[in-house]
């Protein structure tokens, strides 16, 4: 490539919730003048992708496009290593930055570690304590922390957790989470849901439960027992509408979708953009999930969220009281939910909790981190969450 006037920087992500969290940073990288951008994505997913994409004008520089059906988590990898490996014969940048916990990171990390090219590592630190939960993103982490140059971590805890492992505390920013960055931007935009039946469910009275799932951990009988929770709630309480984006995921519509049949208070459909997704967030009375962003997101708009899993690299919010963990027992599902229903104290208790995971204000501190970084510009105060409240 030719020479260049300012540092090369280059994020590497490849689905939905990465791009999300991306989208914010790499907006305010590209406004400035300090650093050059180059955006590669690895199509780990695709459609989904591409919906967050559009929503925040991104155009990738290199696309990878390596997405195929029922992918394993060794293919991912390998693709993604190949891939990347041949991109940076001819791409050089200055510093790469990855996103999370994903395949794409930890093979971007491990790809660019190979070729001697510093790592960012955007949401740094955040730790559950058991290697197969979240599975695999808990040792994707993990393994990500031990070739990351700069931590951006979201939170306090998370900063914690990377000092207990030895991580320099000077090699660590505290920033607040770019997702609540995402979600304010977007969800203040007016938004029309596209499925006809999705419209019908919001038009109609009573709670509305939203209810995502996908984690690998938890297929097979896990997702079942969702499956069959639902099921129960919907048929113990016609009032209530139960709104479920199934996920593309084969494995886990097998599970879910043939408890969820005939249900007349029960509306499944395809995945939604994010766009739709928020403003459903938005709607909903109560949130079921087992996913780790919208732990986040959720908490910011005043949603109680109840987890599908035994533990969780976001602890922040559940001592915050926003969130809490109740496994995939059928039964515990339809206590939990139910007493949100039925108990006003209980569900004000956790809709007014305050959010932990940041202040709309994380993507200007990431960019100024890795301006220092780069030494093209000096880093902004770390975030604190005690200090918002």
């Amino acid at each position: 490539m030719p020479e260049r006037a300012a540092p090369l920087i280059m994020p590497i992500y490849g689905t939905r919730p990465e791009a999300v969290k991306m989208a914010p940073l790499i907006a305010l990288l590209r406004e400035g003048p300090e650093l050059d951008v180059f955006v590669t994505v690895t199509g780990q997913h695709r459609e989904m992708l591409d919906q967050v994409n559009d929503l925040f004008g991104i155009a990738g520089d290199h696309d990878l496009n390596i997405h195929s059906p029922r992918q394993t988590l060794s293919a991912i990898t390998a693709k993604a290593l190949a891939g990347l490996s041949s991109l940076f014969a001819t791409v050089r940048p200055d510093a790469v930055v990855v996103q999370g916990n994903t395949g794409t990171s930890t093979a971007a990390a491990l790809a660019a570690f190979y070729e001697k090219i510093p790592v960012v590592h955007l949401e740094a630190g955040l730790r559950s304590g058991h290697r197969y939960s979240p599975f695999p993103e808990e040792i994707n982490r993990k393994v990500t922390t031990q070739i990351a140059s700069l931590h951006l971590a979201p939170t306090q805890s998370s900063r914690a957790n990377l000092i207990r492992e030895g991580v320099p505390d000077g090699e660590i920013v505290v920033t607040g989470n770019t997702v609540i960055d995402a979600l304010h931007t977007v969800v203040k935009a007016p938004a029309a849901f596209t499925a006809p039946e999705l419209r019908a469910a919001i038009r109609r009275d009573g709670p509305l439960l939203l209810v995502t799932t996908h984690r690998r951990e938890n297929y097979g009988d896990a997702m079942s027992n969702v499956g069959r929770a639902l099921r129960q709630l919907a048929a113990e309480r016609p009032e209530l509408r139960i709104v479920f984006p199934a996920h593309r995921s084969p494995v886990m519509r097998e599970a879910m979708l043939p408890h969820l049949e005939n249900l007349s208070n029960v509306t499944v459909v395809e995945p939604l953009d994010y766009r739709e997704f928020t403003h459903l967030l938005a709607e909903s009375t109560i949130v079921l999930t087992d996913s780790g962003g919208v732990q986040e997101e959720a908490p910011s708009l005043g949603k109680p969220v109840l987890v599908m899993r035994d533990s969780t690299e976001r602890p922040e919010a559940v001592e915050a009281g926003t969130v809490k963990l109740i496994g995939t027992d059928r039964e515990r599902i339809v206590k939990e939910v139910s007493q949100l229903l039925d108990d006003p104290d209980a569900y004000a208790e956790m809709s007014k909790a305050a959010n932990p995971y940041g202040d709309g204000f994380a993507a200007p501190r990431c960019a100024a981190a890795i301006a220092e970084y780069l030494g093209v510009g000096s880093r902004m105060a770390d975030f604190n969450h005690s200090v918002t409240e």
